[in-house]
């Protein structure tokens, strides 16, 4: 019975469905640990190493997706029964990286005490893979396990994909201690699993000084500056109606009028002007007269026009002191969100059809009072790539506007916020997170939230934040030097594995 294809697939399956519970909101991390442990006992046995990786992540990704049933339900108007084939189908395909990080673990290293460099090598590059292929999906990096640990400060280092390495060797330290779990011709031997169980004491020894002597969280190095963070709360079922405009825009110029005077910069969220100001010009007026009256810059999402039927979603800058407006688009766009793949017609976007949206090929960075802000549209801030672009590009800190309201009150906005606090770790840089229904927060660069917004409640953020223009390591040197390291490290296991 235990060595059945069907007790595998169901047993990685519960521990692929416990891992959603270790991210935000939730936050057991340390439920991560025995479940990747009992998963790679399972691949040492060496017995279905291709559906135990499978169902692990099918648990993973299609129990950690459920709110995009309702999200598909509701605004992209399927059947229920369609909706939830969407999120299998989503699970399956993630599940896809898992499968291939079981089966390089098991094909290389054969269950023995190559586990403790290959599985956490392979989970480095599993992890960039789903991050880049098929236009990437890192939604619940395993690196964002670390953010509220002593080990956080190795983000600046290596990002949120190198950090996969800390927990995955963790639990392949456990499994060499674990006895007779081992598949390996030497397992039967004693002094063969006594030498795995001292490798695995070695490894967990190093992952515990990785952790203790991790680097200090970079700090900005600039000026001080105060921002005031909009969160509007327009339910998502009114945001496209045009019968609300006016509701719409007059909150944010209420919200906005309270503080003006008060601080530096205003930011609104994304999408928070919901239609063309080019083709509005009594709209175009009226916010032009509002933000001459504050006599403070103002950047909020927009939409550009870039054609008769294109457009580009992004942030605008308007200062009152300047007769143009900066513009940065969007560059990652949402599959199926924004744009349907040409591969499959039938389908249509979540946006209501307002044009075709095109992904910018701009530098990301606007400017308002001599500071240059980073621009993450949303999806963008769950992608490293983006964010480091962005400071490369010049910017002093980071503005992330956002509109959650399609997830509703489900794991998923705080499972994007989460992903934005890794990106201030990585970048150095403070992020300013201005969300439709939340959660808006100013997030420093060791990646603590300093001030936060009750969720889905109509108010303005006060606080301060400190421009940036450091270089962490990651920036510098992104995801290769990681990435090719643990590819040459591979050349010994597989001599070994030769002989």
């Amino acid at each position: 019975m235990f060595e059945s294809r069907k007790f595998y697939a169901s047993i990685s399956l519960i521990l692929g469905a416990l891992m959603p519970f270790t991210f935000s909101p939730f936050d057991y991390t340390w439920l991560a640990i025995p479940a990747l442990t009992g998963w790679l006992w399972l691949i040492s046995r060496g017995q279905h190493v291709l559906i135990t990786g499978f169902a692990f992540g099918l648990g993973w990704f299609a129990c950690g997706a459920w709110w995009v049933a309702p999200t598909l339900h509701t605004y992209g108007h399927l059947p229920w029964i369609a909706a939830i084939f969407c999120v299998l189908l989503l699970g399956a395909v993630l599940a896809l990286f898992p499968m291939l990080w079981a089966w390089l673990t098991w094909r290389i290293s054969k269950g023995g005490a190559w586990l403790l460099l290959v599985f956490p090598a392979v989970a480095v590059i599993e992890e960039w893979l789903r991050g880049h292929l098929l236009t990437g999906l890192p939604w619940t990096a395993l690196g964002n396990l670390l953010l509220d640990t002593p080990a956080i400060g190795w983000a600046a280092w290596f990002g949120v994909y190198g950090l996969a390495l800390l927990p995955a060797m963790l639990a392949a330290s456990i499994v060499l201690l674990i006895p007779h779990s081992y598949s390996e011709s030497d397992s039967p031997n004693p002094s063969g699993r006594t030498y795995n169980q001292r490798i695995g004491a070695m490894g967990l020894s190093i992952t515990l000084l990785l952790f203790v002597c991790a680097p200090n969280p970079s700090t900005a190095d600039g000026t001080q500056h105060s921002v005031a963070l909009v969160q509007g709360n327009i339910p998502q079922d009114q945001k496209w109606d045009a019968a609300f405009v006016g509701e719409t825009m007059h909150r944010y110029g209420s919200l906005s009028s309270d503080v003006a005077e008060d601080v530096d910069i205003i930011i609104w969220p994304e999408a928070a002007i919901p239609f063309f100001l080019e083709r509005a010009p009594g709209w175009n007026r009226w916010l032009n007269e509002q933000i001459q009256g504050w006599h403070t810059p103002l950047l909020y999402g927009g939409l550009k026009l870039m054609g008769k039927r294109a457009a580009q979603n992004g942030l605008f800058a308007h200062d009152p002191d300047l007769s143009e407006q900066p513009f940065a688009g969007k560059h990652h766009l949402v599959p199926f969100g924004e744009y349907v793949p040409s591969w499959i017609p039938f389908l249509h976007t979540l946006v209501p059809e307002i044009a075709d949206f095109k992904p910018a090929n701009d530098a990301g960075v606007v400017q308002a009072r001599n500071i240059s802000y980073g621009s993450l549209i949303c999806y963008e801030s769950l992608f490293p790539e983006e964010a480091r672009g962005r400071v490369l590009a010049g910017a002093e800190v980071l503005v992330n506007v956002t509109n959650d309201a399609w997830y509703a009150k489900t794991p998923a906005a705080w499972q994007h916020f989460q992903a934005a606090r890794m990106r201030a770790v990585e970048t150095g840089r403070y992020v300013l997170r201005a969300a439709n229904t939340g959660v808006t927060a100013i997030i420093q660069p060791n990646g603590v939230v300093s001030q936060q917004l009750a969720w889905w409640t109509p108010a303005v953020l006060q606080g301060a934040f400190v421009s940036s223009n450091m270089i962490t390591p990651y920036v510098r040197w992104g995801d290769w030097p990681l990435i090719i390291i643990f590819m040459m490290l591979f050349i010994p296991v597989f001599i070994n594995r030769s002989r």
